[in-house]
């Protein structure tokens, strides 16, 4: 399947819509989020504790079957000036290993943590229950914006 940084190949790879999950790959969890057929809303899901990518990729596969999710938007974490890091290479490879599961659309999600952290203080949300939920929040926040910008693109 496609694994692409473009937003238009991604959306003509779906030309019908359909579910998408978000996801926020970090070294011990994987913070999860979906959104509606429509491409309207993203919400926080399951997060995804990690151990070894088999067992990691069963749960994803499992989400992915129980949601029917046609595509994944995969958080790709790039420097401040838009250059690769050590982390944007495990998300592409983490992406190569799930592209079976769908298309997949690697997404800038440069401010991604720091967004959503900021909204959590705002509210008062103590640091355990912050800690807790960032991942899925963030992951939410990195499809959201993927998917306001999918329903921009017409298709030919």
């Amino acid at each position: 399947m496609t694994v692409t940084t473009d937003a238009a190949v991604f959306r003509a790879a779906l030309p019908d819509g359909g579910r998408l999950i978000g996801l926020d790959v970090g070294t011990k969890t994987i913070g999860t989020a979906l959104c509606d057929a429509g491409w309207s809303f993203a919400s926080p899901a399951t997060l995804i504790r990690r151990t070894k990518f088999t067992r990691d990729r069963e749960q994803l596969v499992a989400l992915i079957a129980a949601q029917q999710v046609r595509g994944l938007v995969i958080g790709l974490p790039l420097n401040l000036d838009g250059s690769q890091s050590p982390r944007s290479q495990s998300s592409r490879a983490f992406a190569r290993l799930v592209a079976d599961l769908g298309p997949v659309l690697l997404w800038d999600e440069r401010w991604s943590t720091v967004a959503v952290e900021r909204v959590m203080i705002e509210q008062e949300m103590s640091r355990a229950k912050r800690a807790e939920r960032i991942d899925n929040l963030a992951a939410a926040h990195i499809l959201q914006a993927a998917i306001d910008a999918l329903v921009a693109i017409t298709l030919p």
